[in-house]
């Protein structure tokens, strides 16, 4: 008998494993849960006992690893033993859960789903694929940045629009337009060299860079783009090393055509306390805004975005969440995620009394725009330690305590991504954060002072950024 080509039988066998795997989870959670968070998923590959499985979005990672982390480990244990790997595969990182007991996180760079090649080398450009202009919801409050983007997007580099800033407040879509101006480059022109990143991640790794003494590599990376996309510009107020290194970066690319694209809350003429030569060049391309969506963009928001996770909401729920959910589109859609949780979690009925429950949940507890730093210093100045020993390898019951809480309300009180908050606390990874998280979170359940300590922390934070 012929033997089957290698590539055939790890398919195979994938698809096997995979199907016993599901068998295990279907056994386990109700029928919504299942078709919610566990039948999107596709089997990759499957080396020794390591699956590799894709998975939509990052947020499907956080909600899986956060809610199911035992069921997961019961699911590699019974199919494939207690030595079984998991490795998630989103739009642009791998994430290994290999060692969840353990809270430790490997990034798997075999995968290259959104990275491009050029010049003979990979260049991971951190875009996230599901953002693009098609899923872009156009509105009378983001026109102009818009079409500026679908221009640049069409001729990098080489249009007035250069640098390219677009600023607004928190949660109006900023994010989705940079990045998907960065994908719709890389589709159209696949040998120039793309990377976006927040300005809180450039300036975690420049410290990374300058401890490793690795700066001229640091520099070299971002000095050899065609295309450099920094979301938040406003983190690099104060950070005067680091604007220095940014301003010679930016000169260097603007002389040779290469194409800026920047956001900020606020426009750069109301950026104090950044360099005054930094906020000159940042006005000489355009600079737009996005203002918040007017009632029909929010509808034609949810309908695009409730459609794509494969949900048929009622006109009614639609528009009690678009005339009741007004500030951003971030609230909006996180509005939506949640009716969709407690939906799946619960079994219960959409309908609009789980709507009026879910708004009410969402609009008590907002979140506020503030820092993990202002978090760090805030935590640090209560127990009165130093900032640093969060960020070092100190093992005291006292400043693990306080590290932990300064986790904890950075996931609750911030925007940032699991992975930058575990880069902010001394490169700690993604389940570290989650472990403190869930940590504070049933201690405080039954500690009394430990709730009233996060608790004033956490009410001495919003009162200092609202």
């Amino acid at each position: 008998m012929t033997a089957l080509p290698e590539k055939i039988l790890e398919q195979r066998d994938i698809n096997t494993v995979w199907k016993n795997c599901l068998t295990t989870i279907k056994n386990n959670v109700s029928a919504i849960a299942f078709n919610t968070w566990f039948e999107p998923i596709k089997p990759i590959s499957i080396t020794n006992n390591v699956i590799k499985i894709s998975v939509p979005s990052n947020f499907f990672v956080e909600w899986i690893d956060e809610h199911y982390n035992s069921l997961i480990n019961k699911m590699l244990s019974e199919n494939l033993g207690d030595d079984a790997k998991l490795i998630y595969v989103i739009s642009n990182e791998s994430v290994d859960f290999s060692d969840s007991e353990n809270n430790t996180v490997d990034i798997d760079k075999e995968d290259t789903t959104n990275t491009h090649f050029s010049n003979d080398e990979f260049i991971d450009n951190r875009l996230n694929s599901k953002y693009t202009f098609d899923n872009f919801v156009k509105g009378e409050g983001n026109q102009l940045a818009r079409a500026a983007g679908i221009a640049i997007s069409e001729n990098p580099g080489n249009t007035s629009f250069n640098p390219f800033f677009v600023y607004g407040g928190v949660g109006l879509g900023k994010t989705h337009l940079i990045q998907a101006i960065g994908n719709k480059i890389i589709e159209k022109f696949p040998n120039k060299r793309a990377i976006y990143i927040s300005a809180d991640s450039f300036t975690v790794e420049f410290i990374e860079a300058i401890q490793s003494n690795k700066i001229n590599e640091f520099a070299r990376l971002y000095k050899q783009m065609d295309v450099l996309i920094i979301d938040d510009i406003q983190f690099l107020v104060g950070r005067e090393k680091t604007q220095d290194l940014f301003f010679q970066i930016f000169n260097i690319l603007h002389q040779s055509g290469k194409q800026i694209i920047l956001t900020s809350d606020k426009p750069p003429k109301d950026l104090k306390g950044l360099n005054e030569r930094l906020m000159s060049r940042f006005q000489w391309g355009l600079s737009a805004d996005i203002q918040p969506p007017d009632f029909e963009t929010r509808v034609a928001i949810l309908n695009k975005k409730s459609k794509s996770i494969g949900i048929d909401l009622p006109n009614e729920i639609i528009e009690y969440l678009a005339l009741n959910i007004t500030s951003n589109i971030r609230e909006l859609e996180g509005c939506l995620i949640s009716l969709l949780a407690n939906h799946s979690l619960n079994s219960t009925e959409i309908n609009l009394d789980l709507a009026k429950k879910t708004v009410k949940e969402i609009s008590t507890g907002k979140q506020t725009n503030v820092s993990i730093e202002f978090i760090t210093k805030e935590v640090c100045s209560f127990f009165n330690i130093d900032e640093n020993s969060l960020r070092e390898k100190n093992r005291k019951k006292e400043i693990v305590a306080a590290r932990q809480i300064a986790m904890y309300l950075s996931k609750k009180l911030t925007k940032s991504s699991l992975k930058t908050i575990g880069l902010h606390f001394g490169g700690r990874d993604h389940s570290t954060v989650i472990h403190a998280f869930n940590t504070i979170k049933k201690a405080m359940i039954t500690d009394a002072s430990l709730k009233a300590d996060v608790e004033n922390i956490q009410n001495k934070i919003e009162l200092s950024t609202s």
